[in-house]
């Protein structure tokens, strides 16, 4: 990912040293293992420990000093970034260092560090969520019982509350953290079983081992791989996180276009919005949220791609992940850090959103209108059709809806003004508000 959309903590989960140091963890866990069984030497294993750890961060005796410019010039030559990465460790081990990967396969360590990495990265996004529910929340019980209109197909409906807008949302982003937290869980797979998964050179003692100690949980069968499967559906959950992300961005955008001017995103002092346009307020942090939710459906089309390998395993699915596992994390990082700022900064106008669901002159209240005709006997394409033809009439004259209805002789047949009065009373629509904050559990 490019560093505009790359926070630093979840950068740092990604970056090539991290993922060196938690690859040698890996080889120094199989070792320790080994000696535990008697299979090397643990007096050799106490020096690789020692020399491997201290070369990763600082130079070694001979001047020379292990790092990723090394590395990757061994990788170079190789076309193999593990067989790279062990012979860098073996210049600075010296000769204990031909126990390093004994019996290994390099998806061993790759897929085991790879649950190690993904574990890290999903414990921030966690976080993130949670930040975002805190703000979500904290929106929701604000307005609580501030009435605006609710659209459906983009036009005027019923009334709702601006309160249950953010508590709807609210319990969306509590699923995706029970989501999320199952992600963690089922990602959390590692596999320690040679070439093709038969543990022919390996232990399974060691495997169970190395679990263990990274909270991972051994693959119950694997091939050379961990199987491509349970990657696809971690990538998927992120992917519907940022989906959900998107459709709170698209509510936040269409409330902050001037003819309805409801809510907006924070401006921050300095903050411009258009080089040609100084009056400008854009609701750009919202824009970006939706582009980068395609990335990440993106990402989750691909992970699913990488699932039909060649048999026991090729690497088609490896140069993709490069890509998609730390950009899919580090977008939904950044995207959730981004929504919490938004939601906690929102401005919101009370006010507008009264003028708005009064702009109707009432038809919002049809429905109410429909019901009491019914129950007093009319069936409902008669009550439809009398109701109907009041709202349409209002609505396209500009007249006030109860007058509408007052005029209608027919309607007057079975509603006294006191009952026309009562359906277009907006305080019916907070009835259950408390009731349903207590149900979402707010």
């Amino acid at each position: 990912m490019i560093p505009r959309y790359t926070l630093p903590r979840m950068g740092a989960v990604w970056n090539d040293e991290h993922r060196l140091k938690v690859m040698l963890e890996v080889e120094l866990l199989v070792l320790d293992a080994q000696a535990r069984l008697g299979i090397v030497p643990r007096a050799a294993v106490a020096a690789i420990r020692r020399k491997a750890r201290a070369c990763l961060s600082r130079p070694g005796r001979d001047g020379r000093q292990v790092n990723l410019q090394r590395v990757r010039q061994k990788e170079a030559t190789t076309q193999h970034d593990v067989i790279a990465f062990i012979e860098h460790l073996e210049d600075h081990v010296g000769p204990q260092g031909r126990y390093l990967h004994f019996g290994l396969t390099s998806s061993d360590v790759l897929d085991t560090s790879l649950a190690v990495l993904l574990r890290q990265a999903t414990g921030l996004l966690i976080e993130d969520l949670e930040g975002l529910l805190k703000a979500l929340a904290a929106q929701a019980r604000r307005h609580r019982r501030t009435l605006t209109i609710g659209r459906t197909h983009g036009v005027h409906a019923e009334p709702t509350t601006f309160g249950l807008k953010m508590a709807m949302f609210y319990d969306a982003f509590r699923r995706h953290l029970a989501r999320l937290q199952q992600a963690r869980q089922q990602i959390s797979v590692g596999k320690v079983s040679g070439a093709v998964g038969t543990f022919a050179n390996v232990d399974p003692r060691v495997e169970a081992w190395v679990c263990r100690a990274l909270s991972l949980r051994p693959a119950p069968i694997s091939t050379q791989i961990v199987q491509r499967d349970v990657h696809a559906a971690y990538v998927a959950t992120l992917a519907l996180v940022g989906t959900s992300l998107e459709q709170l961005a698209v509510e936040i955008r269409h409330l902050q276009r001037t003819e309805v001017q409801e809510a907006e995103e924070p401006f921050g002092h300095g903050q411009k919005g258009s080089s040609a346009m100084p009056h400008k307020k854009n609701p750009v942090a919202c824009e970006r949220i939706t582009g980068l939710s395609r990335l990440l459906r993106g990402y989750a089309v691909t992970a699913m791609e990488n699932v039909a390998l060649w048999h026991e395993r090729d690497i088609s699915h490896s140069s993709a992940e490069r890509v998609i596992l730390p950009d899919a994390t580090i977008t939904l990082d950044y995207m959730l850090r981004t929504m919490t700022a938004v939601i906690a900064g929102l401005v919101v106008h009370p006010q507008r959103m009264r003028a708005n669901l009064e702009s109707m002159r009432g038809v919002t209240y049809s429905g109410q209108v429909l019901l009491v005709l019914m129950r007093k006997g009319l069936s409902r394409t008669q009550a439809y059709e009398l109701v109907q033809r009041c709202a349409l009439a209002a609505w396209r004259n500009g007249a006030e809806f109860a007058e509408r209805l007052r005029a209608d002789p027919r309607i007057r047949r079975y509603l006294t003004a006191a009952d026309i009065q009562r359906c277009v009373d907006p305080s019916r629509h907070l009835k259950y508000v408390d009731r349903i904050f207590k149900r979402v559990g707010l």
